[in-house]
């Protein structure tokens, strides 16, 4: 019986999270999204029924007051579509091999009682960016040399270009493709925060003009609104805070994984480019396609039959071209199998994980 062909995402080896088909990939923590959506649904929701609703007639000219209610809903539906953006779509997941680099692997040194620990095999290059030497590190689990602010986290297992961090509340990694939506998502939170707040404030000014002359009283007969003040004003701590700190890594060109890594080393930033050249790069550049097409057929590799001898050919002799075909084949099989000892409980070392190289 023919097996049904598989695509890209259903032979995925990273611990992702697929959806419609392949068509939308999240992190292994994808549940803790629903929490990040109430947290904001929930207060625009009591805001929307026990705030703006009641400002609907205090601004007659052209009922103005309406206008609180609509730009709390529209507002709402683009913070989340830029949370949902940034969660479920490619950070910037780097491609693995097959089998590791052959090119960087000494074969005149390999023998029969080579072990994982004594193959010689460099762990670490060095490549030029912006004319100064910048280490890459080899990924074992994936089988390349990451590239330049690329690194591996063992949550989602995968290799992530210009990795920032792993955000719980997004459940996904934060990387090339998706920084540019995390950053507009945590900065229009904040925003949405501060007009929570303030039209709150104002519905207790309204009050107060009114019936109820007192803050005590004003509050006392809109408990929502001071509920949803301390709320907002809480979470403007984070994410305002966040937002800020974001903005000093675009203006600098770093990524919150090399702050915290690099701070205390003093060494160049290579990338920053100057600061209108470092915002204009995560804000307006072009960013590129994802490296993998998840809904594609996996093509399976091409084995070439070898040529048919003659009736009268003699077979080769030991060490000729055929013996020297099937121990490269067994050097291959054997690399492969070197592979994945390594890839056994591997976590990249630079985010905390166990392997030692």
């Amino acid at each position: 019986m023919v097996q049904p062909r598989q695509r890209v995402y259903q032979a995925w080896k990273g611990d992702n999270r697929f959806f419609f088909g392949g068509r939308l990939i999240f992190g292994p923590d994808v549940k803790s999204l629903g929490v990040s959506v109430a947290l904001i649904v929930v207060p625009v929701a009591l805001f929307c029924v026990f705030v703006a609703r009641h400002l609907r007639h205090q601004f007659h000219a052209n009922d103005a007051g309406y206008a609180i209610l609509i730009v709390a809903i529209v507002y709402t539906i683009y913070v989340l579509l830029l949370l949902f953006v940034a969660a479920a779509r490619d950070p910037g997941i780097v491609p693995r091999a097959s089998h590791p680099p052959q090119e960087d692997i000494h074969y005149d040194s390999l023998s029969l009682t080579d072990t994982p620990e004594t193959l010689q095999f460099p762990r670490v290059k060095e490549v030029i960016v912006n004319g100064m030497p910048v280490k890459v590190k080899y990924c074992e689990t994936c089988m390349v040399y990451r590239p330049p602010r690329c690194s591996h986290y063992s949550i989602c297992n995968n290799c992530v270009e210009r990795f920032d961090h792993h955000c719980p509340w997004v459940g996904q990694c934060i990387g090339k493709r998706n920084y540019r939506y995390f950053f507009l998502f945590v900065s229009s939170s904040s925003l949405l925060c501060i007009y929570v707040f303030a039209i709150s404030a104002l519905y207790i000014k309204v009050l107060m003009d009114g019936d109820y002359p007192t803050v005590w009283k004003a509050l006392k007969h809109s408990p929502a609104s001071l509920a949803l003040m301390i709320y907002c004003f809480i979470s403007l701590w984070f994410v305002g805070g966040l937002t800020g700190f974001h903005m000093y890594l675009i203006s600098t060109n770093q990524t919150t994984y090399e702050n915290f890594r690099y701070r205390s080393d003093g060494r160049p930033n290579v990338y920053d480019r100057g600061c209108l050249s470092n915002i204009y790069e995560v804000a307006f550049a072009k960013i590129q396609p994802s490296k993998h097409k998840f809904r594609a057929y996996i093509q399976e590799e091409e084995v070439r039959a070898p040529p048919a001898n003659s009736a009268g050919e003699v077979e080769e002799q030991v060490g000729g071209p055929r013996a020297k075909l099937e121990d490269d084949l067994d050097i291959d099989g054997d690399l492969s199998k070197i592979s994945q000892w390594h890839n056994h409980g591997d976590n990249d070392i630079e985010m905390g994980g166990g392997n030692a190289n």
